[in-house]
């Protein structure tokens, strides 16, 4: 049977939509939002008509996208057709652009909602059909990595596809923590070479005085130190794919082999006169430009274009923000994998501010954040006193404050102070890594009363203390 949810105020609005539809599916009625939104918890629909100005109450301007997000985030594949009447056209279109699937105008007509239901259908097997034959050529443990909502980042993947099974040079550009080296495994997974090594090299991280050496090998005897026969990375990556990550680093002697690597197949180890064939791929990654490089001087531009074959830029976290929903559900569940705690959800209010914020780190701040959360959360989701105060800062405080209008003023204004104290206690605790009397006495009460409110929100000071934990 399938499920619908029908948001609106008017009963006859609701009787014409369920007079639309047979035995086979059940649709149900919320009279606001928040109703709505409690009904989502326990169920799941396919379809949520809504009308268009209770999707929109108390939202500043047309912010259509937030007002869906919160549906989403409950239901991420729910389709929703919002309602209003003509005179609304414009803002009906502005929530289609958003992310609605369609809408209607009253007065709802019984025939249209047949219609526009079943278009939705169609479209949906079509896609999947589509998508079905995306994933053949992914592998089964590469199908989460590529899973997005944007157009931008569907392109790169694309591209993946189309140069994967090649032995092209592919340069990658993007920020920092854009997840360059994720991209560069994903397409040594998926090509003909996959049987054989992927070696990561960060070339930032290595002394200019070692890099070639590193890179190259040496023979015994090349320099001071040389007491072996070393081999270099494009040695051991025979037959594989070498993944040259920060690749604007390198020296300008290093810069010359690797050109000579790429343009014909050879090199020499330091101090060697041995030409030895390199049956290597390579995948370069940068997150400064290359070609601004070579305009002043600090590149080879001939390098430059043998590196620079198949480009692939990934966009920041910042242009693709209807995918943090995924990657929150991604590294929570990796979370949990490693760890003893069960969080399976994250507060609307810091998904909210997660969608401002502008991730200047990009995935791995994501990563890095949520982890320092999930350590510090004592309840069974990520609250908002778990994160930092300047991922929250963008946005006007009030608007992170949470009303409740299905409790009294009363149930209200204790849960809004015990979630103010909560915050401030695991927020000075940080600040003093779990110091008890430097906390008590920045926050101007005793260490008696201090540990009486740990007590009461379930906080424990051993998890403020510094640790050294491993990052995946």
């Amino acid at each position: 049977m399938r499920h619908f949810l029908v948001i609106t105020k008017s009963k006859k609005v609701f009787k014409t939509i369920q007079g639309s539809f047979g035995q086979n599916y059940s649709v149900e009625k919320a009279s606001n939002k928040n109703i709505g939104l409690e009904m989502l918890r326990t169920k799941r629909y396919e379809f949520i008509f809504i009308d268009l100005a209770l999707l929109s109450e108390s939202l500043k301007g047309n912010e259509y996208k937030l007002a869906l997000q919160a549906f989403w985030q409950l239901n991420p594949s729910a389709e929703i057709i919002v309602m209003s009447p003509p005179e609304m056209i414009r803002e009906s279109v502005m929530a289609v652009k958003a992310g609605a699937s369609n809408y209607l105008t009253y007065p709802i007509n019984l025939d249209e909602v047949t219609y526009l239901t079943e278009s939705i259908y169609a479209s949906l097997i079509v896609q999947s059909e589509l998508d079905y034959l995306r994933d053949q050529f992914w592998q089964s443990d590469s199908l989460e990595i590529v899973q997005t909502k944007n157009l931008l980042v569907k392109k790169v993947f694309d591209k993946i596809r189309s140069v994967a099974p090649t032995k092209s040079t592919v340069l990658i550009s993007g920020e920092t923590g854009t997840g360059k080296g994720v991209l560069a495994q994903l397409i040594h997974k998926h090509s003909n070479r996959k049987d054989s090594p992927f070696i990561n090299v960060h070339c930032g991280a290595i002394p200019d005085t070692l890099l070639e050496s590193e890179l190259f090998g040496h023979e015994k005897g090349a320099f001071t130190g040389a007491v072996r026969r070393k081999l270099g990375k494009f040695e051991i990556a025979k037959g594989g794919t070498i993944f040259l990550d920060e690749i604007a680093t390198i020296t300008p002697s290093a810069q010359i082999k690797l050109l000579q690597i790429i343009q014909e197949g050879t090199f020499n180890r330091v101090g060697g006169e041995e030409t030895i064939e390199a049956n290597v791929r390579v995948i370069a990654a940068t997150n400064s430009s290359l070609r601004i490089m070579c305009d002043e001087g600090h590149f080879r531009t001939d390098l430059y274009y043998r590196l620079n074959v198949f480009p692939i830029d990934i966009p920041p976290l910042r242009e693709r923000r209807e995918d943090i929903p995924f990657f929150v559900e991604v590294i929570l569940k990796k979370l949990n994998k490693f760890h003893t705690k069960n969080i399976h959800n994250i507060h609307p209010q810091v998904m909210e501010a997660f969608n401002q914020y502008l991730w200047p780190g990009n995935i791995r701040e994501l990563e890095n954040l949520m982890e320092r959360a999930y350590i510090l959360e004592t309840s069974p989701i990520l609250t908002q006193e778990s994160f930092p105060s300047e991922i929250f800062s963008s946005k006007d405080s009030t608007s992170l404050i949470f009303v409740d209008t299905l409790s009294t003023l009363a149930e209200t204004r204790r849960r809004s102070i015990e979630h103010f104290e909560k915050q401030y206690i695991k927020e000075i605790l940080t600040q003093h890594r779990g110091r008890i009397n430097e906390s008590a006495s920045t926050a101007g009460i005793s260490t008696r009363q201090l540990n009486k409110l740990m007590t009461r929100y379930g906080i424990k000071k051993e998890e403020f203390k510094p640790k050294n934990l491993p990052l995946d």
